[in-house]
């Protein structure tokens, strides 16, 4: 049986309420790794935008780039208040275990109250 891909749109930020920047990828940390490390020509290298602050993950790779697309016509504002919701401190997800958890957490929260 084959495995299950997953899809993930994210957030990258410069620094807590700095630059941001909207993506998706089919592969999250290698991603998020190619940013931190300046290997992608373009906006996060040219801002420093390398701190992975928020993710959502999907099934489907339409619905993901749908995502990515609604969140990218996002007012700035409404964009800090989703991340605010998870990760309050803006902490770098990208390698920080406890933050994952926390965030996942929160965000498991937050979507259950929007089911309701």
């Amino acid at each position: 049986m084959p495995k299950e891909r997953q899809y993930y749109i994210y957030i990258l930020a410069s620094q807590k309420n700095g630059t941001l920047y909207t993506g998706v990828t089919g592969n999250l940390f290698k991603r998020v790794r190619q940013h931190k490390a300046n290997v992608v020509e373009g906006f996060t290298k040219k801002y420093g935008v390398h701190y992975l602050i928020y993710f959502e993950r999907f099934r489907d790779v339409n619905v993901a780039i749908t995502r990515e697309k609604q969140i990218k016509a996002w007012q700035r504002q409404w964009k800090i208040d989703l991340i605010g919701k998870c990760n309050p401190d803006w902490d770098d997800l990208y390698k920080n275990e406890n933050a994952i958890g926390s965030f996942l957490q929160k965000q498991g929260e937050m979507f259950a109250a929007k089911i309701k």
